[in-house]
């Protein structure tokens, strides 16, 4: 655990308030100070819930906030076994289940405690079936699949879900259940019937896919269908996944390469859009990317494989998934980077000034002051990234909607011709190639940056080593770039 005024993934307690929010019939009760309930509002805004969010906060006492550190180690101890005599206690008086969520507050963060909490759910009641004989085992007589993952207040989610669920019915795989984002608990004791899962999000889910193979040999899917090739990707490994039991249950083998191509050629425009001159004129255009490891990974794909756009830089703030995400953008981006701290993030993207930054709302604060517009593809994200309108990031709608967003993010050449002509809004200011706070070693003096300002499209470097700017040294960088 660490102070910071700003964190990519919030404190793990948030991540645990969304699994069991996310749920049906379930309420949270949270042992917290007093600040630390700002999830109801918080969900109760993205989200635009009719409904109170399902959390009451059990505020700490502020006189044991005072004490400190002291004696810390036990005192963390003895506060979990205290929680785990009340949910025993508090078993034994209600009718209702009740389950102290497992999660070491101090050492994870939010998605890694909602993973955490959702695998601690599903293991509970598919235990709890099978002790009870309640457990189903048998398959569904048409191929079907689990979503483990949407939740609430999850980027795009809902739209996802959507998305996805169209995806899967003209193949006809029927969806069995999805989890956690509306599901009743008692209806966990039939997840073991579909014939495969889904992990939409590598942040949230994967833990209770790995389970579910390793108890009930259940296989999941981890590519994420964002983009043309993933989503493509996606549909051959749920066919190989059907194909495996379709002899035996439906007595004949599938083949979705007409449905593929379908979709490509007349529901997804991002191929005809890759080959048209507009999105051609992107070529040349550097980006950078960041944001969570599903997220960042994904765009990064589609800038380079589908768009032609080079990727200057692509990082996640997920340190935890590190290699996986190494392992994803390897050959595709310049250079990666693996952090929590937006300053790093802010001066790295401020070194390499790229046309474009993709990335959260941070991201999107720093390319305001550097003056770099940005596509906002992950959470953390500000309420204006939670769309009234049908906007999935998933299969072949996703393709359009992202393809939009990209081409959107980026100042064409025309319109930077016409802020050149014209003025415009294009008023330049000197960019000291950081936003941390260090002091910079360039000094320009007033009136050279006043003679900047009338200059459009001009941009100079330190390639020459020349500490302080005057108007001499910018005739001499005018008169050679004339010439």
């Amino acid at each position: 655990m660490k102070l910071a005024y700003w964190m990519y993934a919030g404190p793990a307690h948030i991540g645990t308030l969304r699994i069991a929010s996310s749920f049906r019939n379930v309420h949270a009760i949270m042992h917290a100070p007093l600040g630390d309930d700002h999830f109801n509002v918080m969900r109760s805004m993205l989200e635009r819930e009719r409904d109170f969010t399902p959390v009451t906060t059990s505020v700490v006492d502020p006189h044991v906030l005072a004490r400190g550190s002291r004696e810390k180690v036990v005192n963390n101890i003895s506060q979990k076994e205290d929680l785990q005599n009340f949910v025993d206690r508090a078993s034994s008086y209600s009718e209702s289940d009740v389950i102290l969520a497992d999660v070491n507050h101090y050492r994870i963060n939010e998605l890694q405690a909602a993973d955490k909490t959702l695998e601690q759910i599903v293991r509970y009641y598919l235990d709890k079936a099978r002790r009870e004989g309640f457990l189903n085992r048998s398959l569904t007589d048409d191929p079907s699949a689990n979503i483990i993952g949407i939740s609430t207040p999850g980027f795009h989610n809902q739209h996802d879900c959507r998305e996805l669920k169209r995806l899967l019915s003209e193949p006809r795989i029927s969806i069995n259940q999805i989890i956690p984002e509306g599901e009743f608990l008692k209806n966990l004791k039939d997840l073991p019937r579909a014939w495969f899962n889904i992990v939409p999000y590598r942040e949230m889910g994967l833990m209770a896919a790995n389970f579910l193979e390793k108890e009930y040999g259940m296989p999941h899917i981890l590519t994420t269908p964002i983009g043309i090739l993933n989503t493509a990707d996606f549909i051959a490994q749920i066919s190989k996944i059907v194909n495996l039991w379709s002899f035996s249950l439906i007595e004949k083998k599938v083949n979705y390469d007409l449905y593929v191509e379908n979709q490509t050629k007349f529901v997804s425009q991002a191929t005809w859009f890759s080959k048209s001159i507009d999105c051609q004129n992107l070529a040349g255009k550097e980006a950078a990317v960041s944001g969570d490891a599903t997220h960042a990974a994904a765009i990064t794909k589609i800038l380079v494989r589908e768009m032609g756009i080079r990727v200057s830089c692509s990082g996640t703030y997920c340190k935890h998934d590190a290699d996986w995400f190494n392992e994803q953008v390897q050959g595709l981006c310049d250079e990666t980077i693996i952090t929590e701290d937006h300053i790093e993030i802010g001066d790295t993207i401020a070194r390499i000034e790229p046309s474009a930054i993709f990335g959260t709302q941070m991201e999107r604060h720093i390319g305001k002051r550097l003056d770099i517009p940005c596509g906002v593809i992950s959470s953390p994200v500000h309420i204006q990234n939670f769309p009234l309108g049908y906007r999935p990031f998933l299969g072949y709608e996703g393709t359009n909607q992202i393809s939009d967003l990209i081409y959107n993010s980026f100042n064409l050449g025309m319109e930077d011709h016409l802020l050149d002509v014209f003025g415009g809004h294009d008023t330049k200011e000197v960019n000291i190639k950081s936003l941390s706070t260090e002091k910079n070693n360039i000094h320009w003096s007033y009136d050279a940056e006043s003679e900047l300002k009338k200059i459009p499209g001009f941009f100079f470097a330190k390639q020459n080593n020349i500490s302080t700017i005057t108007v001499d040294v910018m005739y001499a960088a005018k008169e050679k770039l004339s010439s």
